[in-house]
């Protein structure tokens, strides 16, 4: 479907024929005639799938066609990441470049001369705020905001907002506004609490769910079985090869990824940690250093791994199993960007086969597994077994204590066939003395 079929405005279709857009996505299929109809909407969509437009530009047609100049901010989006948040920005003044609507993008960071324009944005009447929640909460508290004419309300990455607290908050900002409102809420995923949610916030919507898509098949994947002790040794061997480009180290906590990134630093690697603990100065100063090569590693929570654009990734590894296949979907999706080649290497240890065994069964296919360098001894059975009574690994005795090599296992590296593998769990010493990288996952 082309964007001239549904209907805009021509101060929208001259900015979608300057940023040189002719088909939609999926989503965008779906969701712009929802939203041009006025219907409040719950849609299913990852990031990558375009949208960001799908909302963007029905809104702006919406506020088109009702008038401009009301000196009162008319439209919200709300957005995890203060990065997200200057993406949504970006696009807007894009889209809008032929329109007379103007934004203002409200986040954590800066000085207090940012907070004053902010201030002023909100205060003069920007037509659009996109905000992430925190931040809005303050201005709302301290710099008394009307928001009596807002129009419409978005949540975009609904499950994220959720996953870093931000429900009350979420809850206390529809208290500021009007009753009588269109509001719109995008997830990639949607657990019970986004549906309860929607339930509170949303009236009659209309749902819209897009599959989740497969990874890029211009990624080469793979993984290595291997014990946590072996995976500062598996990274070291991993980097051994030259490489033209950035490589993103994916770690579950922050925990890990600290330490992950201090382990890296003394082996001389250039190498910076990107987690929510850093200030919002610091994250700048990083991404900034990583974009323009200071450094040649990133290692990072899954801060990163949603609405962070990021050209000439490389390689992406994931230190750590992701919990759930939409997250591996989203790591993995960093790197061969822009029609460019890639490569995605995963770590799995033993507790974490069952979690890499539900991404491969999402996916549909074995992903390739490499041989552990003979250099860090012993790889375990890559043997994963369903949760019992549906509970998820973790909850129970993990099997891998087991590597004895029952019927239909079989050895995931180290090339020295079924002999060595005959012995049990006193196999799990670690043979390659890494162990500084040892850390408690984190929630």
């Amino acid at each position: 479907m082309t964007f001239d079929e549904f209907g805009f405005e021509s101060e929208i279709m001259d900015g979608l024929d300057a940023m040189n857009f002719r088909e939609a996505t999926p989503v965008q299929e779906k969701a712009i005639p929802v939203i041009m109809d006025g219907k409040d909407m719950i849609a299913c969509a990852q990031t990558g799938t375009g949208k960001t437009a799908a909302f963007i530009l029905p809104l702006m047609n919406r506020m088109l066609l009702s008038g401009t100049g009301s000196n009162k901010v008319r439209a919200i989006i709300v957005t995890p990441t203060r990065e997200l948040a200057q993406q949504i920005d970006l696009q807007f003044e894009g889209f809008s470049y032929f329109a007379p609507i103007s934004t203002v993008a409200v986040s954590g960071g800066g000085d207090g001369a940012s907070w004053e324009q902010q201030k002023r944005g909100l205060r003069l009447g920007a037509d659009v705020v996109i905000a992430t929640p925190g931040r809005l909460i303050s201005h709302l508290k301290i710099s008394n905001i009307d928001f009596s004419g807002v129009e419409y309300f978005v949540l975009d990455e609904a499950d994220r907002m959720l996953d870093m607290g931000f429900y009350d908050d979420i809850m206390d900002i529809c208290s500021y506004l009007p009753k009588q409102r269109q509001t719109l809420m995008f997830s990639a995923t949607m657990p019970p609490k986004i549906r309860q949610l929607a339930k509170n916030i949303l009236h009659d919507p209309v749902e819209v769910s897009v599959a989740v898509s497969k990874p890029n098949d211009a990624i080469q994947q793979s993984a290595y079985i291997c014990y946590e002790t072996q995976k500062i040794g598996i990274v070291e061997h991993v980097f051994a090869s030259p490489s033209a480009g950035k490589t993103i180290v994916f770690a579950s906590s922050k925990v890990k990824c600290k330490e992950v990134a201090f382990t890296l630093k003394r082996k001389k690697y250039k190498v910076a940690a990107m987690h929510s603990d850093l200030l919002q100065e610091d994250r700048d100063r990083v991404m900034l250093d990583f974009k323009n090569n200071k450094i040649d590693i990133l290692v990072a929570t899954d801060i990163v791994a949603r609405g962070i654009d990021i050209d000439q990734i490389e390689l992406v590894i994931n230190y750590d199993v992701p919990r759930d296949p939409e997250d591996y979907i989203h790591r993995i999706g960093r790197t061969a960007r822009a029609n460019a080649q890639g490569r995605a290497i995963t770590f799995v240890s033993e507790k974490e086969q069952e979690k890499f065994a539900r991404i491969e069964k999402f996916l549909g296919y074995e992903i390739e597994k490499e041989t552990l360098p003979a250099s860090l001894g012993e790889a375990p059975i890559y043997q994963p077994r369903e949760p019992k009574d549906g509970r998820r690994n973790g909850r129970r005795r993990n099997s891998w204590h087991n590597v004895s090599g029952r019927k239909g296992g079989k050895p995931a590296g180290g090339g020295e066939g079924s002999k060595r593998h005959s012995r049990k769990r006193h196999v799990r010493r670690n043979t390659s003395g890494n162990n500084q990288n040892e850390a408690p996952a984190a929630s």
